[in-house]
């Protein structure tokens, strides 16, 4: 059962739900970002840079939280978060690396 801010237990992660939210490139960006930072890492979710309102970036997170790609905590007036890259490892076994190598040869130079 997902916890009072929205996180699922592994047990409950739905692959149409990842897909879902990694099919926007904004929020793919944010799991690219948080994947290439070591294991554990947290970052503010105003780090990003990211062309969104705050209402819009609230949206988007929960979209990311509740597919089960990040954990948020709140510090202070904001929220932490990291990426649940073992969690999802366990559950979708290389489909992280997989969209995330896509995603970097979509955005390759042509040539």
């Amino acid at each position: 059962m997902a916890d009072a801010d929205g996180h699922p237990d592994v047990d409950e992660f739905d692959l149409s739900a990842v897909l879902h939210a990694l099919s926007d490139t904004n929020r793919r960006s944010v799991i690219a970002q948080l994947a290439a930072e070591p294991q554990g890492a947290e970052q503010f979710c105003s780090v990003f840079g990211l062309p969104w309102a705050p209402s819009t970036r609230t949206h988007h997170f929960r979209v990311l939280r509740k597919a089960g790609l990040i954990w948020q905590r709140d510090v202070g007036n904001g929220r932490m978060t990291r990426l649940r890259r073992d969690d999802m490892d366990r559950v979708f076994p290389g489909l992280l690396d997989a969209i995330l190598a896509a995603d970097t040869a979509d955005r390759a130079p042509a040539g």
